[in-house]
């Protein structure tokens, strides 16, 4: 079948999350920078974002990557995580599905047994490390954006669970980092459906409560996500981050993997050189180092190194129809949860 214009995605993964990489078709999305593409899709035209992640082309859990060229001259590709919710600027899961597609589908040259990527996104340049073997990607190591702790152990009172502390910290986007042993709950597999609720429902509680604004990245100005956590026997971190409308990642997920390292490293818990294990919900693994020390804005930060592992499974083409009934996309709350209705 031939069609006259159509989206091509290459199907990845990352522990388990959904990270498709859209390589080709995608219109030119105004702005001068990243951050500026990122906003123009937020503030002014969100009918790319709609269509490949809403049904009938999409599912409530996964992202689709929007890969461009790079405003930068130092980087060899940009790319934008567009979710259900908005445009986010950094995802570590999605920057290693990203990663993983551009070096196994040739579109940046690998080098065995290291290739070095350089990555513009709408919350600065990352550089990728990539492991490589016989055409694959084995390991990415992703140094990402200095990441620091803005509250650390800030009560709030919820009408469900009384009062419960969060930490508030930066690694990529924000994020509020609660211990799920608060909210009465384990982080495994069957208590999915609790921990999305409880995460959406604290999102909400926190938008009204606590406000945040990057110093650096205009638009960057909201939590995006809560992530709870909870210490394993043998050290590592367990991990459950909430997306809406209600899902939850099934990577350990890196930004907020990197948020924590903040939080560990604003507490004295974590220094240069130390490294933490992330296990995601089902039992994926990030390693989460701490490389160096940096300052934003008065800030100080930590430089976060978050290695995983992508995998290409799959390809497809999705058809641009202009009599498509449905190329705005929907939502139905038997799959996508019961706050639908908070989707843009």
């Amino acid at each position: 079948m031939r069609f006259e214009r159509s989206l091509e995605l290459l199907l990845v993964h990352c522990q388990g999350e959904l990270g498709h990489v859209l390589v080709s078709g995608a219109p030119d999305i105004p702005g001068a920078t990243m951050l500026d593409k990122m906003n123009h899709i937020n503030t002014v035209d969100d009918s790319l974002r709609r269509f490949v992640t809403f049904e009938p082309r999409a599912n409530v859990a996964m992202s689709v990557n929007l890969l461009v060229p790079p405003a930068r001259a130092d980087a060899d590709a940009g790319f934008i995580v567009l979710q259900a919710d908005r445009a986010h600027p950094m995802s570590g899961s999605n920057c290693i599905c990203v990663v993983t597609a551009l070096l196994e589908s040739g579109r940046v040259p690998m080098q065995e047994p290291e290739t070095t990527v350089r990555l513009d996104t709408p919350a600065g340049l990352i550089v990728a490390r990539a492991r490589c073997e016989n055409g694959r990607c084995l390991a990415v190591s992703l140094d990402n954006v200095p990441s620091f702790a803005e509250l650390l152990d800030h009560e709030i009172g919820t009408p469900f669970w009384g009062r419960i502390k969060v930490d508030v910290a930066f690694g990529g986007v924000y994020y509020a980092l609660v211990d799920v042993g608060q909210i009465g709950l384990r982080i495994d597999p069957a208590n999915a459906r609790a921990l999305a609720e409880a995460g959406i429902e604290l999102k909400r509680l926190l938008a009204d409560k606590i406000e945040v604004r990057h110093p650096t990245l205009p638009g960057v100005d909201e939590i995006a996500y809560v992530m709870f956590r909870d210490l394993e026997p043998d050290g590592a971190i367990r991990t459950c981050t909430t997306l809406q409308p209600g899902r939850v990642d099934r990577s350990p997920c890196g930004t907020g993997s990197s948020a924590n390292l903040a939080a560990l490293f604003a507490r004295g818990l974590v220094k240069v050189g130390d490294k933490r294990t992330s296990r995601s919900i089902i039992g994926g693994e990030f390693q989460a180092e701490a490389i160096g020390e940096t300052d934003v804005a008065g800030r100080r930060a930590v430089l976060p190194r978050i290695t995983g592992r992508g995998y290409i499974y799959g390809h497809t083409e999705l058809r641009l129809s202009d009599d498509d009934p449905f190329a705005q996309g929907f939502a139905l709350s038997d799959t996508w949860g019961s706050q639908v209705g908070l989707l843009k």
